[in-house]
């Protein structure tokens, strides 16, 4: 891992062994939730492996989440402690009104204390097998309220064995570590270089923001592997960036947790295609982060209209086709299973009894899946095409978001009567989520709405713009008609 200078395995593992020492040694037991506002630093990575190693089941948190929402999250989870790796924070005096114990790892207290645990070797022994929680990863809820989906060790041991092998990922190595920790994507990053000896070059919030730099960064590091969200590929391109001689070094170039435009990514592949393979991942955040991959070829520009295809399921993984209509068992709402399936929703057994189901094909024995409300069509060579969702859930800048929450936010606003959020595809995996409200008669005719709804949901979940009605279109059922939504979004960029 390189932390802005070297820093060895060696070291990584010494420091991990004295946090888990210390975590122990502050009451913090087995099965307990650290809540963790990862900031790339080596104390933060070496902070997650103390996790694993004491038995502790960590969740890296997001520091400019609107408090609403980490509200929410903390008291999903209940954290015996939050660690902190940076001089100020905005949220620590609310944690503290929650009971939640709450330490700045940068304190010299702290640091002190962690130090004397170096004559503790080893953390002291910790029973866990494969069934034992790893981490929770939040992410967005249809009721407003984040879901956790919890992940294993073993779906954890899965998913490197196969990104190792799948990617050929080795100590020679540098991955470009770009995608923020409380966002699934950082799971490859972390653990694709950890479990293989390859060294791991962690990317800042504004190093990310900066494309010039970025690009920068990764040339004169020489990183071999980059994985992120199509949507930073992109704005990398759009904002002319990258050019013909950039990322050198780079020998695979991984995307996922979104559709990559067919156009985009031409442009991209003509420009690098000749010398990096270009590789299409999959996998909802319950089933370990990605779960299949598919090479991108020049036969995949043949069909400029849909999106790449889901390519192939990872070792010791498989999958169901449920059938919207049995007269075509070839489409239908995609179901997962095998060894990459997390345990379900963190202290919600409700939500996880709706999505880890027993197999709906047969009875005959305990056969737990994800349904994952992704619907695809299998063609004619058992290749998988994703053709959208089941429910309102969507993909928008990588990040999986249910709009029944970003409506559940603008829903809280007082002048708001009734709304809905929709959203609006501009091309093939690219849109926008718009918001619409109608408003009481005696609102402030001043009121901000996206400021409003910004303070409750993070910045990537905030409506390109709320339009507001005199009341919200109807259906026969008298539900709200968000087809006539969409219709009233048709021709607008």
């Amino acid at each position: 891992m390189r932390d802005r200078g070297d820093v060895s395995y060696a070291a990584l593992d010494r420091l991990s062994n004295q946090i888990a020492n210390w975590l122990t040694g502050e009451g913090v037991r087995p099965g307990d939730v650290v809540g963790l506002f990862h900031n790339k630093s080596l104390v933060a990575y070496a902070s997650m492996l103390a996790c694993l190693k004491g038995g502790f089941i960590y969740t890296n948190l997001d520091s400019d989440s609107p408090w609403e929402r980490l509200r929410k999250i903390v008291l999903a989870c209940r954290p015996a402690r939050v660690l902190t790796f940076a001089d100020r924070h905005n949220h620590v005096d609310k944690l503290a009104k929650q009971d939640i114990p709450t330490l700045n790892m940068q304190s010299p207290q702290i640091c002190d204390s962690v130090a004397r645990c170096s004559d503790q070797p080893h953390p002291a022994p910790v029973t866990l097998t494969g069934a034992s929680p790893a981490y929770i990863m939040f992410t967005s809820g249809s009721t407003g309220m984040p879901k956790g989906a919890v992940m294993s060790h073993a779906n954890l041991i899965n998913f490197v064995g196969w990104v190792a092998q799948t990617f050929e990922i080795g100590p020679g190595d540098l991955l470009s570590g770009a995608n923020p920790m409380y966002f699934d994507n950082s799971v490859f990053d972390s653990y694709a270089s950890l479990f293989t000896g390859a060294a791991l070059l962690p990317l800042t919030v504004d190093e990310v923001r900066d494309p010039r730099r970025i690009v920068q960064i990764v040339n004169a590091s020489h990183c071999t592997i980059w994985f992120s969200v199509p949507s930073l590929l992109v704005y990398l391109l759009t904002t002319r960036a990258l050019e013909s001689d950039d990322f050198p070094s780079v020998r695979k170039l991984i995307f996922g947790g979104e559709g990559f435009p067919k156009p985009k990514l031409k442009q991209l592949f003509d420009m690098f295609g000749e010398r990096i393979q270009f590789e299409n991942v999959y996998g909802p955040t319950e089933c370990t982060c990605i779960c299949s991959a598919h090479q991108i070829t020049v036969d995949d520009f043949q069909d400029m209209r849909s999106l790449t295809m889901l390519g192939c399921l990872a070792d010791n993984f498989d999958y169901d086709i449920l059938p919207v209509d049995t007269s075509d068992p070839d489409f239908g709402e995609l179901f997962l299973k095998g060894s990459q399936v997390g345990l379900g929703y963190f202290n919600d057994s409700e939500r996880t009894s709706q999505s880890f189901v027993q197999n709906p094909t047969h009875q005959d024995y305990r056969d737990i899946g994800y349904r994952t409300g992704d619907l695809v069509r299998r063609d004619e060579r058992q290749q998988l095409h994703f053709k959208g969702r089941t429910d309102f859930q969507i993909k928008h800048m990588g990040y999986r978001i249910e709009l029944e929450e970003i409506e559940a936010a603008l829903a809280t606003i007082p002048a708001v009567t009734e709304c809905a959020v929709i959203y609006h595809q501009v091309a093939e995996g690219m849109g926008q989520i718009v918001g619409f409200a109608a408003l009481s008669k005696h609102h402030d005719p001043e009121v901000d709405l996206i400021s409003q709804v910004a303070d409750i949901v993070p910045s990537y979940m905030v409506p390109r713009q709320i339009r507001i009605l005199a009341a919200l279109p109807k259906n026969a059922n008298g539900k709200i008609d968000r087809n006539q939504l969409q219709q009233q979004t048709a021709g607008t960029p």
